[in-house]
């Protein structure tokens, strides 16, 4: 089936998924289908870069995505208890909620314990973190200490730390099990990883994920709207509801991001789409 017939008989395009108006008849099935997941859809705070965060929460309303990992430009880590209680009202006018901090980057001792008290003033129990490779030890006691998770981010072939799961799996292995990874798909298909293959084999300690489109299987490759790239999107989230993944999967959409809504809710209707086929 090519795209466009796809889009069709999944019955998607922006006007069901909120974005021209959606009937409730629509969103009851659409809703029920989530209820029935292990996994929401959400999206990286990242993707909103370019925007502050009453646009952001506006754009994430209109395509009707609930969750958010919240991310330092529209939260500073040393944020005064005024504004961080400022901005979850914001969320929660939206009904957005959000569900983890970061990625935050660990380069010094101090940048760990800031992020984890961050992740406590905001509310949530799920940092995710570029820690340096001797942090981790650090890393490993603040976890026990607040009983948080941590997932760790990998960034393909753009960055020597952490560069994909395996890599992760091999630093935490031995850790607490409240450390494990943020799996970002386009990275590990930017690798000439198999995809599928590794959630499988590391999906016991994948706390997050990130979910976006990519071109090409080489470190050239580029996101795209979801669909319109690679990556098996059916088999993925198959995998993911069979593997009992239980987190989010966080649209990272980092194409146009001067203009990101058309691409965001071109991609959050396709991953609908996927979800509703059985």
């Amino acid at each position: 089936m090519n795209r466009r017939g796809f889009l069709k008989s999944a019955g998607l395009g922006l006007a069901a998924m909120g974005v021209l108006g959606t009937s409730a008849q629509t969103n009851s099935v659409s809703e029920t289908k989530a209820n029935n997941r292990s996994f929401k859809l959400g999206c990286a705070g990242y993707t909103f870069v370019r925007y502050d965060l009453d646009k952001s929460l506006e754009m994430m309303h209109r395509v009707n995505v609930r969750q958010m990992s919240l991310k330092d430009f529209h939260l500073p880590i040393n944020a005064s208890d005024e504004k961080i209680q400022e901005v979850l009202s914001k969320f929660k006018s939206r009904n957005i909620t959000p569900y983890g901090v970061g990625p935050i980057y660990m380069r010094n001792e101090a940048e760990v314990t800031n992020a984890f008290q961050y992740a406590k003033k905001v509310g949530v129990k799920l940092v995710i973190a570029v820690p340096n490779y001797e942090l981790l030890p650090l890393v490993e006691k603040k976890v026990k200490e607040y009983d948080f998770k941590v997932a760790i981010h990998i960034h393909g072939p753009d960055i020597a730390i952490f560069p994909h799961a395996a890599d992760v799996w091999e630093h935490v292995k031995g850790l607490d099990e409240r450390i494990g990874i943020c799996h970002d798909i386009g990275h590990t298909v930017r690798l000439g990883i198999n995809l599928i293959e590794d959630i499988k084999k590391y999906s016991s300690r994948i706390y997050d994920m990130h979910i976006w489109d990519v071109d090409k299987a080489e470190k050239s490759g580029h996101c795209v709207e979801g669909g319109r790239g690679i990556i098996n999107f059916k088999e993925l989230f198959d995998t993911l509801q069979e593997v009992g993944y239980s987190g989010v999967c966080s649209l990272e959409y980092t194409k146009d991001m001067n203009d990101v809504l058309p691409g965001v809710a071109e991609s959050i209707g396709y991953f609908n789409g996927v979800l509703s086929l059985k």
